[in-house]
């Protein structure tokens, strides 16, 4: 399933250089999947409850363009690979035409010990598959 969302860059996001620090795009993402898990239909909060959650163990992030104040972007949001217990979320970061940022993120599905599980057919929803 691929997903979109919107956000406005903020001042306070942008750095001496006028354009928003790379630090930042790791919440713009972060926001973006929390959107994308919702579109699916993951409960990120009964995952939780029932002593679950998912962490992240990798991101790649290739930055292609500065993005600036007031910009309005477009994050998109993809998976590209899913196993018994990860997967992979293509996520990019548009500016209309231009392509800004092109991440990979892997995520993991953890007990309350944040170790490493198979997930729970509840939780293992066809919209987390490529």
């Amino acid at each position: 399933m691929n997903t979109e969302c919107t956000l406005r860059v903020r001042s306070y996001e942008c750095d001496s250089y006028n354009h928003v620090n790379n630090a930042n795009y790791l919440n713009y993402l972060e926001y973006a999947r929390y959107e994308f898990l919702k579109e699916v239909g993951f409960n990120y909060e009964k995952a939780v409850q029932s002593g679950y959650g998912t962490y992240i163990a990798k991101i790649e992030i290739d930055y292609k363009k500065p993005a600036f104040i007031d910009d309005l972007l477009v994050i998109k949001s993809k998976p590209i690979k899913k196993g018994a217990v990860s997967g992979i979320i293509e996520q990019q970061i548009w500016r209309a035409e231009e392509l800004i940022v092109d991440a990979k993120v892997t995520w993991v599905f953890v007990d309350s010990k944040g170790t490493p599980v198979k997930i729970p057919e509840e939780f293992d929803l066809p919209g987390l598959k490529p």
